[in-house]
């Protein structure tokens, strides 16, 4: 399952560069993974500083 970026991201665009394989960007709210592209490798969920990346959405 790839991962997702929850309500707690900040906008900050730490993530983006640290993808291996370019599948952040900035949505409208907040930056999105490609869910077809995503690895699953963690690399995004390691520096996001408000621990809004994870490997399921939180409810």
């Amino acid at each position: 399952m790839p991962r997702v970026i929850g309500d707690k991201c900040v906008s900050c665009g730490t993530c983006e560069p640290q993808c291996p394989v370019n599948a952040i960007s900035k949505g409208d709210e907040r930056y999105v993974i490609a869910e077809d592209e995503c690895i699953n490798c963690g690399s995004c969920e390691a520096v996001c500083p408000s621990g809004a990346i994870t490997e399921t959405e939180e409810v």
